[in-house]
Formats: structure tokens, sequence, C-alpha cells
């Protein structure tokens, strides 16, 4: 039998101020009265009918779970577990506090509240400045302890996953970086091993984005799996389950064989390094400068902006317009043309292979795709 994650909530931390309660929440019954029998008895009639209709006829719905489920959490049935993660991108660290409960029926992980805070700049900020870094993935874990009971703490999973940001660094920076985290770790109370603080493989960025979305879809046990595009800032994941088995010799290097709750998904995925957001920002102000030039005129800023700051990495950056003949004083833009040609001359060398099957697919983009819809009203 499958899982099924079900969102019931979703708060900052500055909506909640306390720790969960643990496994009794406020309004839960304490016993003792005929209300609280008659509900309890209620309960087991309405457990011992779902298993029957379960059982006999098939008939369990997804509707009918939250009913149950509700019922026993009121009744204090519920033990709740939690997990953190740190995600340590290139443009930022995110932590993420999640508290779940099994189903009370078939075990389902049912997420009861989640927390996401985030800061910048990025571990690879760091890059010469390990204890720094780790410091500020320290307070993103006193953010996660609030949620956490303390009596929970060593009973807790966490990990923190690094991405293109540290793929970019040296090796020697990287591991710098890796080492202090992992001693902050060791003291924090959770629950760590060996394999907490890593950076994560582009392949598994990729496939884990897929999963995710497809879980959440209900779509892994179906033949429509939608395709995932998760747009970053040092890198681009593209993921999807080619829907004809002829096309899998196109992408034989890059096929990974995913297990859902029921059986196995053949999946296409790539890391696209360097596609990212900022990274081809970066190669765009770059295009045509001295190695170690921090004053950049670009073709594709408007000619009104001066020394702008942009953050790549461990650089920092003044960027300005380049004077474009075909502006006014009324219309100072840029020449779409020229910007759009070094966009394509930085670009397309990365995106190796291509992915010529994707159109086939219904499509999740998210991460800067999102971002960047918002901001052009897209959505």
């Amino acid at each position: 039998m499958g899982f099924e994650y079900e969102l019931l909530q979703q708060q900052d931390s500055s909506e909640r101020t306390q720790p969960p309660a643990g496994s009794r929440r406020k309004g839960a019954s304490k016993g003792g009265s005929a209300s609280s029998s008659n509900l309890r008895f209620s309960f087991i009639c309405l457990v011992v009918s779902a298993s029957l209709l379960i059982f006999l006829a098939g008939a369990y719905t997804d509707s009918f779970h939250p009913i149950i489920d509700g019922i026993a959490g009121k009744l204090g049935y519920h033990e709740n577990i939690y997990a953190v993660v740190i995600d340590a991108g290139s443009t930022g660290s995110r932590v993420l506090a999640f508290e779940f409960h099994h189903g009370y029926l078939d075990g389902r992980l049912v997420l009861d509240y989640e927390l996401f805070e985030q800061s910048k700049p990025g571990l690879s900020a760091f890059a010469d400045r390990p204890e720094e870094g780790a410091a500020s993935i320290g307070k993103l874990l006193d953010l996660a302890k609030k949620v956490v009971p303390h009596d929970k703490l060593s009973q807790t999973p966490l990990v923190l996953k690094a991405t293109a940001g540290l793929r970019l660094l040296k090796p020697a920076q990287a591991e710098a970086l890796l080492a202090a985290c992992r001693e902050l770790f060791k003291t924090s109370g959770f629950l760590v091993n060996a394999q907490a603080v890593e950076i994560m493989d582009g392949t598994d960025e990729g496939i884990f984005s897929w999963f995710t979305v497809n879980f959440l879809l209900g779509k892994l046990n179906g033949r429509n799996t939608v395709a995932a595009l998760d747009l970053g800032g040092g890198s681009t994941q593209v993921t999807f389950a080619p829907k004809d088995v002829s096309q899998t010799p196109l992408y034989k290097d890059y096929m990974h064989r995913v297990p859902t709750f029921t059986s196995y998904v053949e999946v296409f995925t790539n890391s696209y390094l360097g596609a990212g957001l900022h990274a081809i920002r970066h190669a765009v102000f770059t295009h045509r400068a001295a190695e170690n030039q921090t004053k950049l005129a670009s073709e594709c800023v408007n000619p009104i902006i001066h020394d702008k700051l942009f953050r790549y990495g461990t650089g920092q950056y003044y960027i300005s317009g380049k004077d474009n003949p075909k502006a006014t004083a009324e219309n100072p833009v840029v020449d779409y043309e020229l910007c759009a040609s070094i966009v394509k001359q930085k670009l397309l060398p990365t995106l190796k292979p291509k992915p010529v099957t994707l159109k086939q697919h219904e499509i999740s983009a998210f991460s800067y795709f999102f971002d960047r819809a918002i901001e052009t009203g897209l959505v």
C-alpha cells in the first residue's frame, strides 16, 4: 500500500511562537466523561466499518481518510514525528522543518505543519570563511528547534544538501564548508549520520524534484506523469519519463530507474550546470570582460542603470547598462536582438543533451521559473 502526502497547514515562524504540544492536540479528549466514552465508541465503530469496506469492497476513498484521521487526532491517537532539511542553494540557504503523523488506517504520511525560512547569501559565499558559513546555518537550526519539541530532538533526522553553489567551488573550499557544518550538526542535538551533510548530485536533485511533484499531484502510479523543470541559481534540472520506450536510446546515458510505491519508472534527468538564473546572468554580464574585471557594462541592462551591485559566488560586480544607439531619452531600452544573441551564445552550449521530447509532456516548472513568471505577470 502506498503513502500519500497531505498538506494540512503551512505557516511561517512568525505565526507560530510555541512548539507543537506533542502527541496530543489542544482540545483532544482526556477521557473520563460520558461524551468522551461515546465519542471513542463511535470512533471504534467507524474504524471497524471502514476496515470492512476496504477489505470487502475496496470502497475506501481519499475523502474518507481525513474524516477518520481527524477523529483519531482529536482523541489523541496521533504520535507526531519530525524532520528537518537544510537546502544550501547557490543564492541562499533554507530550512524546512516538518511535523508529520501516520494516518490511523493505512499509515500514510500526513503533513501537519511546515516551517520555511531562508537566509542570504548562500553557503558558497563563505568559501573562504567556513566558520561564518556554518554560523549562518546555525541560525536556521535555531528556528527549527522552535518547531521540534526538545524531547524529540534526538529522534528527528537532520540533513543538509548543498547544490550547484558548492559544486562550482574549488573542491578544497567546498569540503571546508561541509566540514564546518558537520561539526555544527554534531552538537545540534538532532539525529545525524555520516551522510547528513553533503553536496547533492545534480541527478539526485532532478529525480527528487520529479518524484515530489508527481507525488503531490497523485500521478506517481499512472502513465501520465508530468515533467519537472527546476531553475536554480547555478543549474537547471530537467526530468521526465519518456512516453515511448523507443525514445529511450536518445537519452540512454541519462536514464534512471526510479522506484514508486508500486513499481518502477524509467526517467530522463540531467542537471545543466551553468544554466541557472544567476550563472547565466554572470556569463552575460562578463561577456568580453577581462578576467578580474568587476565594473561591467552590459548590452542586456537598461542604459539608465549605473553601478548596480550583482553578487555571484564569492565575487561582487558593479553593473551598468551599455549605451544603445536605438534608444531615446524617452525610451531608454536595451537592444533586444543584440542581447538575445548574447544570451543564446552563453546558454545554448550548456543545454546538452537537448531534451527533444519534452514538449510531449505536461510540464511543472518551479523555483526561479515561478518567480520570473510572477514578476512578468505570466501568472
